[in-house]
């Protein structure tokens, strides 16, 4: 291996690295809120609002939710009467200069 290829590949796994870095806590997020959401779904809250108070409780304690609120939430019933709960959101993560990428996190309960 040459000077030259050892310095490219030790750049792109530089750029990878850093990328992997701020991509990393917005996946972390993203599970957290569906392991928060998927608990509240399997309690059966009684009534929206119910539901709603529940994730602005658990968003007190889990401070890396900071992308969504309990209004984004899309609450209803499925044909079991069983509580189902939607969320989406979209990560706007700043790379370098005008470059941006934006991840789209769709979720919903189990």
């Amino acid at each position: 291996m040459t000077l030259i290829g050892l310095l490219f590949w030790g750049g792109v796994i530089a750029v990878l690295a850093v990328v992997a870095m701020k991509v990393f806590p917005t996946v972390l997020e993203y599970y957290t809120v569906k392991r928060v959401v998927n608990r509240i779904a399997a309690s059966n809250p009684a009534t929206v609002p119910a539901a709603r108070n529940d994730f602005d409780r658990a968003t007190i304690t889990e401070y890396s939710i900071q992308s969504i609120k309990s209004s984004d939430l899309i609450i209803s019933k499925d044909g079991n009467d069983k509580v189902v709960i939607e969320f989406a959101w979209d990560k706007e993560i700043d790379l370098f200069g005008p470059v941006y990428l934006v991840i789209k996190y769709r979720g919903k309960s189990d």
